[in-house]
């Protein structure tokens, strides 16, 4: 008991302190605590022998990251997500797999006979790392872009692949049918009564005790290790038994105060679980380090055209259809866990494993690199893509969008350049107070979405990237009479608005041109870049503000509420 405390106190102080090497040169955390699993364990400098030990924080760890990760799986948003993320995901994964077992058995790794390395990388290499990704896009402000929602779709429908693979794998020895509909069987049975207590049983418990932090934190834990043990005598395994916890609470009217206080307690033992991980890395030869540059180039590649094909084929466009394919591009930490209960169940060599863990750190460093640039890649891929009889959505466009004024060179008097939700609530304005005006006005953007939903109302739109010079060329911005930039410098890609104001007044020396600024000091420099306008949104929402906080003092606050929820009603915006 004294080793394991002291082996939990050096893989702590080692991921700290590896930890903040991590941050300060920008690289992901897990790579550090999997390089300090590695230092301090028996092939490193060996102050960490204990297998046991190693067996112990590795397990805990494990328990608490599929518990967190199924807190995270809303069963109702997958519901919801549509068909381009569930057609997208599908292609992923079953081109994934299908590509997987040809090419792992095609370079000689075992797939039966009671080895299964071909497909355990296979699953392995379909799934992408929802710690890198989410941590990326959140940091770049494009969660809520369409590419970021396709890619946050696939994950989630990932997740629930991996689940369905760790109810079988128990039982990969022997495949029959009657053993899979037991295995079935028993995650069925497993599910259901996870779910009937979440349902019936828990609400009322937590209602009890929701102002009672620490007993909130207490009966999430209690749960997780609940289901867990449920799982264990229904001879699946705690680390399944503790998703299922977590997916059972994803809906539950607790369920983002349980993540709260349970995040904190995740973030020590994911640590510990990823450290335990790195100590079971062997020092690589050169045999290692060579299948994992392979199966790290298979998962680019497979990823890419796996992702980018159903995408493309739906018609997302080529952007929507590469951002979401670079995004995806990695192997994910929850691929680490599968090849671990693959390790544990004697179905995988050591040596593939370590290669596949080799693998996840190459890969989730140029992940990195690759999401923060994904702009440009997909700018400078774009060009060769149509070259070689790829079509993007801009061609023959007008066509598409019902106009026959001469091609998308023939803009209209007004340009909105680039669409947001400030521009969709514009056009929503405009429809409202005059009609007529639409008629008048072309809008610019790359999203696929608001390409088509603007198209099917009869508006003048173009596709084109607003940060190409050429689109503004092509887009006849040199003819319009007021053009319009509604985005703030935040969301935009590849340009600023001081940028685009220069290009465009460098291409349109007349035309009147409107701004957005984020910040106050950038007003000045709009205008000296020749802006004729700038609006600034804080301003706008401090007069709204403070009319909320007059009508409130004047006992006002329900009027003023109805004044805006009968605008609302009015309200027909493309983008909610």
């Amino acid at each position: 008991m004294h080793e394991l405390i002291r082996d939990i106190t050096l893989c702590i102080l080692f991921a700290w302190g590896l930890g903040l090497l991590a941050h300060f040169f920008r690289q992901p955390l897990i790579l550090a605590y999997l390089i300090a699993g590695f230092f301090i364990g028996p092939f490193g400098m060996g102050w960490v022998k204990s297998q046991e030990s190693i067996t112990v924080i590795s397990e805990l760890g494990l328990i608490f990251m599929l518990f967190m990760i199924g807190l995270e799986i809303d069963l109702k948003k997958i519901v919801r997500a549509g068909r381009v993320i569930l057609f997208a995901a599908g292609g992923q994964l079953v081109g994934g797999c299908v590509l997987g077992i040809a090419f792992f058995m095609g370079i000689g790794l075992a797939m039966g006979g009671g080895g299964f390395d071909a497909l355990y990388l296979t699953i392995a290499c379909a799934l992408s790392s929802t710690v890198i990704i989410v941590k990326v896009l959140y940091e770049k402000r494009e969660l809520d872009t369409l590419p970021g929602r396709i890619t946050l779709g696939v994950l989630v429908l990932q997740d629930i692949f991996a689940i369905l693979f760790l109810a079988v794998q128990p039982s990969l020895a022997n495949l029959q049918v009657s053993v899979i509909l037991l295995s079935v069987g028993r995650v069925g049975v497993l599910v259901a009564t996870a779910l009937v207590l979440s349902r019936y049983v828990l609400p009322r418990l937590f209602h009890q005790i929701a102002r009672r932090p620490e007993l909130i934190l207490l009966g999430a834990l209690a749960w997780c290790f609940l289901i867990g043990e449920i799982a264990e005598q229904l001879h699946l395994s705690r680390e399944m038994g503790s998703l299922v916890a977590g997916v059972s609470l994803s809906t539950f009217p607790y369920a983002l105060d349980v993540t709260a206080k349970v995040t904190t307690l995740r973030d020590f033992f994911i640590t510990l679980f990823f450290v335990a991980l790195g100590m079971t890395i062997p020092i690589p030869n050169m045999s290692v380090i060579g299948l994992a540059l392979v199966i790290a180039a298979f998962t680019v590649v497979s990823r890419v055209v796996t992702t980018f094909a159903p995408l493309y084929l739906m018609k997302q466009g080529l952007r929507a259809s590469l951002l979401p394919a670079l995004n995806l591009a990695q192997i994910s930490e929850f691929s680490l866990v599968v090849i671990q209960t693959g390790v544990a169940a004697g179905h995988i060599q050591t040596q593939t494993a370590s290669a596949a863990s080799f693998a996840f750190v190459v890969l989730a460093v140029l992940s990195t690199f690759v999401i923060m640039r994904s702009d440009q890649i997909t700018r400078f891929a774009i060009g060769p893509l149509k070259r070689i009889g790829l079509r993007d959505l801009d061609h023959g466009h007008a066509h598409d969008a019902g106009h026959d004024d001469g091609g998308h060179g023939e803009a209209r008097r007004i340009v909105i350049l680039g669409f947001f939700r400030a521009a969709s609530a514009l056009l929503s304005e405009i429809g409202r107070q005059n009609e007529s005006l639409l008629d008048q006005i072309s809008v610019v953007d790359f999203n696929p979405n608001v390409f088509r939903t603007l198209a099917d109302r009869g508006l003048h739109v173009i596709y084109g990237d607003i940060s190409n010079v050429d689109t503004l060329v092509h887009a006849g911005v040199g003819k319009a009479e007021l053009i319009i930039l509604s985005v703030p410098d935040s969301l935009l890609k590849g340009a600023n608005n001081e940028k685009l104001v220069r290009h465009v007044r460098a291409l349109n020396p007349t035309a009147k041109i409107v701004a957005t600024a984020d910040l106050l000091s950038d007003v000045g420099d709009l205008y000296a870049a020749g802006a004729d306008y700038v609006t600034v949104t804080r301003i706008t929402d401090a007069h709204e503000l403070y009319a909320v906080i007059e009508a409130a003092d004047a006992g006002l606050l329900e009027d003023k509420r109805a004044e805006i929820d009968a605008q609302l009603a009015e309200r027909k915006e493309v983008l909610p």
